[in-house]
């Protein structure tokens, strides 16, 4: 969310996100490749949206600019689905604060996404733990039935993030607790307390994921459906909580068994830093880690061969995986590739030990620009953002199966529609639930069930 997982550029404003990578990009185009066509989120009538999360039925978390918000970085949480298109969220501030901003997650098979949102108040510490640069009070939330709800903290602490939700109602992210640690400023601008990665139980009830021996802080970002999560323990000093400035400050890759125990998944170069983005529920992990080349690279963790180097995308600075659900269940992840010359930004997909630019897999006359993959589900589905018509724009990429030259893969963007980019907005109170469905074709789909 936001998707907080590596780091942030200050030209966009946003966290960049990292995507997963291996061999080299010419060869993998020769090889058989999926293609897709490119839908238009919309926005909730502002300038930019951006997609960072979706799942298996194909419902679509993120945030995006409404008519009040500009710069690239105030957003409100959005939910999206083929039958309402882009339902506005809103914020924990509420009507009493139209600047405040909110992101969303997930959602899981039941509807409910993870949030983080600002409220009205003013952090009590002069922090700054959502990073949208206004020092208000941050906290994670889900949404469920219509109803954004804060979740607890931990006791002394006045903020929190949520990331992910499994189909179990379990909710990770990171907490404050009431440890006052001089040093935390050095690790996170403006931080005056210790975090702690915790998991959200489907009650409410806060539970601390504790941190390696010798470490006092941590925060997790993704959980399967075998309630194991993954994340990041360090010290206040060394730990950056998210979002976090790439090659720095993330000493130590954790694995959470199910229990709470923590275990270490090692890194490339040294404990520097390695961030675990996501487990599917194989027990796979994927994440990025600092190279002993200097620059970042992708891994893949499993428990039988431990951290294993991806590689690097060719002339890239950094390649890897971010956080949330970027690692589906068939072993496909997605993400971003940033060139060490031109800086430009590329969604990039790995999918049969090919890595892919998906620029190259949809239609060539579409106009879009993808930038970055922000989540995958089972289905192959992807979900990130990318420029089209001048404008950032959050996009769902769907497979079409066809054949190699992708001439039967059409567009379906938004801007070519009926509706002209503009996306719906109902307000929450008309969507109760989301629960996947069986169609007669096989694919799970999604019912809103209550008035509209």
């Amino acid at each position: 969310m936001k998707c907080r997982l590596l780091f942030s550029f200050s030209w966009i404003g946003l966290v960049i996100l990292l995507a997963l990578s291996i061999g080299s990009a010419g060869h993998a185009q020769t090889l058989d490749v999926p293609r897709y066509t490119v839908t238009d989120l919309g926005t909730l009538g502002g300038a930019y949206s951006y997609a960072y999360g979706i799942n298996n039925a194909g419902v679509i978390a993120g945030a995006a600019a409404t008519p009040t918000q500009s710069g690239g970085i105030a957003q409100t949480a959005f939910l999206w689905d083929d039958d309402l298109h882009m339902i506005n969220l809103g914020t924990l501030g509420g009507s009493g604060c139209p600047d405040c901003s909110s992101e969303a997650g997930g959602p899981n098979a039941k509807g409910v996404s993870p949030i983080l949102s600002e409220t009205g108040e003013i952090d009590p510490n002069g922090e700054d733990f959502c990073a949208f640069g206004t020092h208000r009070q941050c906290l994670a939330a889900i949404w469920k039935r219509g109803t954004m709800t804060a979740l607890s903290n931990l006791k002394g602490g006045n903020n929190g993030q949520a990331y992910w939700t499994n189909n179990q109602g379990q909710t990770v992210g990171l907490a404050e607790n009431g440890t006052a640690d001089s040093t935390c400023s050095t690790g996170t601008p403006f931080q005056a307390l210790r975090f702690e990665a915790v998991v959200w139980e489907p009650n409410g009830k806060i539970r601390e994921l504790r941190p390696l021996q010798g470490d006092t802080v941590g925060y997790a970002f993704g959980i399967n459906e075998h309630g194991q999560a993954v994340g990041v323990t360090g010290l206040c000093s060394n730990t950056q909580a998210p979002p976090i400035v790439p090659g720095t400050r993330a000493p130590h890759a954790v694995l959470w068994e199910k229990d709470g125990t923590p275990v270490y998944l090692g890194s490339l170069s040294g404990n520097v830093f390695t961030i675990p983005a996501d487990i599917n529920d194989s027990g796979v992990v994927a994440g990025a880690s600092l190279s002993t080349d200097g620059t970042i690279h992708p891994f893949l963790w499993t428990r039988e061969k431990g951290i294993q180097d991806l590689g690097m995308f060719p002339g890239a600075f950094l390649t890897g995986i971010p956080c949330c659900h970027t690692l589906n269940n068939k072993g496909d992840a997605v993400g971003l590739t940033v060139d060490g010359t031109t800086f430009n930004m590329r969604a990039v997909l790995f999918h049969d030990n090919q890595l892919l630019d998906l620029n190259t897999l949809i239609p060539s006359n579409s106009g879009w620009y993808l930038q970055f993959g922000g989540s995958i589900n089972d289905a192959g589905e992807i979900v990130g953002w990318g420029t089209i018509n001048g404008n950032t724009h959050a996009f769902l990429a769907t497979p079409c199966h066809t054949d190699q030259n992708g001439s039967q893969c059409r567009d379906i963007s938004v801007a070519e529609d009926k509706s002209n980019g503009t996306a719906l907005v109902p307000t929450p109170a008309k969507v109760f639930d989301l629960r996947e469905v069986r169609s007669r074709y096989g694919r799970l789909g999604v019912l809103l069930e209550g008035s509209r």
